[in-house]
């Protein structure tokens, strides 16, 4: 469970054989804002792996993303992401443009993995 009162979430929650992954954002751990297209869903993508981490899942377990992204043509990397990172079948994928995301960040993925 959170205790940042700026962040009253959990990073992921195991419900049902699955674990559901807040969204995660392209920011370093020093709170830097990564921006740049495929720089900004591989950093995002990080996150996401630490969030997931915390209940012990696994990139090879996911099942579903949802990319939200502020400009659609950040479809693109995504795709390039997808083929790298990812066999045949792939996940299932949303991509989700929208007017504006935290902290003016352009890409925020949140994803449904197999439980551990």
């Amino acid at each position: 469970m959170s205790t940042d009162p700026q962040h009253p979430y959990s990073p992921a929650v195991v419900a049902a054989g699955l674990v559901f992954v807040s969204g995660s954002l392209p920011v370093r751990p020093d709170g830097t804002i990564v921006s740049g297209g495929r720089a900004a869903v591989d950093a995002a993508l990080e996150q996401m792996k630490e969030r997931m981490a915390t209940v012990g899942a696994r990139l090879a377990d996911v099942v579903k993303l949802t990319y939200f992204v502020t400009d659609l043509s950040l479809r693109d990397a995504a795709n390039e992401q997808y083929v790298d990172l990812w066999p045949e079948p792939r996940p299932a994928r949303t991509v989700v443009g929208v007017a504006a995301l935290p902290r003016g960040c352009e890409v925020e993925i949140d994803a449904v993995v197999k439980a551990p």
